[in-house]
């Protein structure tokens, strides 16, 4: 795919990967991704800002062909979707510098064995002139690695945010036209990568707001024209505010759990909460990710297997863990044959979770009334903690 124009002498140069269904081994991509470059070129100097997956390098390549000269390779990320093919770039262009955190400097060097003498590492602040285009550096950390920054082209306006804003959407659209797609992808993509720095993510929010900014050019996804709908979603994601949500991954081996999860997913409709249900056995875990960006409640509800839960309760738990979600409530729900130690088991794993644990309900074998009316009160009690807290209602995924 050719270069696109995005301003006068700004580019966007990158690849689309349409096929791509999983990244990193772990993160699903329904939607395929891209890795987004860009070029600048100035008066006096040219810069490519990041670069592709080495498996696209060839693709930047051609579209670098009738480039004779790049001055400067910016990294805003060390990972290697957008610095692998850096170490080509820098085999075209021998005298190119490579700017980045100083630990980006040091992750470079050890993850692709860019030398020493390379390059120039820039503080917080600090400004590279292009000749009439300035570029300006801003310290992100942890958005999503220790070492990543933006780059802010001050004359055009345009913030390149790497990771930041990104969206995994393999798309011609250069621009986020299909704002409803857009939104659930770059939700998914805070969910998967993003939640668990969202505090420090947003002090990084707060370094932008003197920045007049028109355009968000990020490394995965289409561009932000209109930069308030990114950056107003992502104040909603990173606040400590949850919503009206109890997230329920579960699974069932025999029926008796599914029996709890189906009357419990009732109860607690009948009381205006909303619900979102995942069976473990088949979900899309970036779909369950999405939903614990909000929930004011999470409830696992698990059979028991070898006196602890089942496996994939376990993972659910350890996700949920990981990836630390606002919720303010946590309880279990679930059956057991003869012995469970299925609660210790689950606490032990979400330590990471500052929520209220709320009364489980287990049943030994298939549920009784009283289970149900266990269950009636763990929803009721739920409803009560949510208007307590004055919970919103969700509108949005």
């Amino acid at each position: 795919m050719k270069g696109r124009k995005i301003r006068e002498n700004v580019y966007w140069i990158g690849a689309i990967d349409w096929d791509r269904r999983l990244f990193d081994s772990l993160i699903p991509l329904p939607d395929g991704t891209s890795y987004n470059a860009y070029l600048i070129r100035g008066s006096e100097k040219t810069a490519l800002i990041d670069s592709v997956d080495p498996f696209f390098a060839d693709t930047l390549m051609s579209q670098l062909e009738a480039v004779d000269t790049i001055d400067y390779v910016v990294a805003n990320h060390a990972e290697q979707d957008h610095s692998g093919t850096i170490p080509t770039v820098l085999g075209k262009y021998p005298n190119a510098k490579v700017v980045g955190t100083p630990k980006g400097k040091n992750m470079l060097m050890d993850l692709l064995g860019v030398p020493d003498e390379s390059f120039i590492t820039v503080q917080d602040g600090d400004t590279l002139s292009l000749g009439d285009r300035t570029l300006e550096f801003i310290h992100t950390p942890w958005v999503h690695w220790p070492e990543t920054m933006c780059t802010y082209l001050r004359e055009d306006r345009i913030l390149f945010s790497c990771d930041f804003f990104g969206s995994h959407i393999a798309t011609t659209d250069l621009y986020a036209t299909d704002q409803g797609r857009v939104y659930e992808a770059a939700k998914r993509y805070f969910a998967e990568i993003m939640m668990p720095f969202r505090r420090i993510i947003r002090k990084n929010l707060d370094k932008l707001k003197g920045k007049a900014v028109d355009l968000i050019a990020p490394s995965h996804g289409p561009l932000y024209p209109q930069p308030d709908f990114i950056v107003d979603a992502y104040l909603d994601w990173v606040s400590d505010e949850p919503k009206n949500i109890v997230v329920l991954p579960c699974v069932s081996m025999h029926g008796s759990t599914d029996r709890m999860v189906r009357h419990f997913v009732g109860a607690l409709a009948e009381k205006e909460v909303t619900v979102h249900q995942f069976d473990l056995a088949v979900t899309d875990i970036g779909k369950l990710a999405i939903t614990l960006v909000d929930a004011g409640t999470i409830v696992i509800g698990t059979p028991t297997v070898h006196v602890g839960p089942h496996p994939l309760a376990a993972y659910a738990a350890y996700l949920a863990n990981m990836l630390r979600p606002k919720a303010r409530f946590a309880s279990i729900i679930g059956s057991y044959g003869w012995s469970t130690k299925v609660v210790d088991q689950i606490a032990g794993l979400i330590p990471n979770l500052k929520a209220e644990v709320l009364e489980p309900v287990l049943c030994k074998g298939y549920p009784t009334d009283a289970d149900f009316r266990a269950l009636d009160k763990l929803a009721e009690t739920i409803a009560g903690k949510h208007r307590e807290g004055g919970f919103a209602t969700s509108t949005r995924l």
